[in-house]
């Protein structure tokens, strides 16, 4: 597979390498934007509850396309930093408690907009599958998937089209399944393994979220 015509048809792909990993009905976590197209066509075809995993990446000072480091919300908010980045683009501490702050605002904002008063779905005990639209530094992967250990869910899968084989590997420790399609190398953005990669919007994610729950209320549970 040379790539995606789009991040559905890469969801549709996904779920038939995952089908084999499924037992039951799992609950599906999708890493806003991009992850949730790619989300919803797997929750769809397996009739399985659709949430979401509100993180940011912390972008490096004057390159904030590199991150450097990624942080999920909750009490306390649970934070990565890459220390080679770290020290590579001269992050003071300083900027990045900032920066940390600067994110968590946004995460506030994405929760009241694609969530409002609905509390986020159990996974303690539950088969949990979270889902992105590719990785390139596992930053943002690495933190989600940290934090929703904690929750113990019966069984952590992590799945994306696209991402280098060395920062998947980094990753493997960290659930207890990791799909992904393609492992190019060399490899060098998510985006060229996609004809359309344009930004999912926040009305996307939110009408996809409705889709989801109006076909499968336990979502919301």
């Amino acid at each position: 597979m040379a790539g995606f015509r789009n991040r559905q048809e890469a969801g549709r792909a996904l779920l038939e390498a995952l089908r084999p990993h499924i037992t039951g009905t799992p609950i599906i976590l999708a890493l806003p934007r991009g992850g949730v197209p790619v989300a919803y066509e797997i929750a769809h075809a397996l009739a399985a509850p659709l949430d979401v995993v509100l993180v940011r990446k912390i972008g490096a000072p004057h390159n904030q396309e590199f991150g450097i480091g990624a942080i999920v919300d909750g009490n306390p908010p649970h934070w990565v930093a890459d220390q080679s980045a770290f020290t590579y683009f001269k992050a003071s501490t300083a900027w990045f408690e900032a920066e940390k702050e600067r994110q968590l605002r946004e995460i506030e904002r994405r929760r009241r907009r694609y969530c409002g008063d609905r509390p986020p779905v159990s996974i303690t005990d539950r088969q949990v599958i979270v889902v992105d639209d590719g990785v390139a530094t596992g930053n943002t992967a690495r933190v989600v998937l940290e934090a929703l250990a904690k929750a113990q869910p019966a069984r952590l899968l992590f799945a994306a089209p696209v991402g280098p084989r060395e920062t998947l590997d980094t990753l493997r420790p960290l659930a207890d399944k990791v799909v992904c399609l393609l492992m190019p190398e060399p490899f060098y953005a998510v985006g060229m393994h996609y004809d359309d990669f344009e930004q999912t919007s926040d009305e996307e994610v939110i009408t996809l979220l409705a889709q989801a729950r109006e076909s499968h209320p336990s979502a919301g549970s």
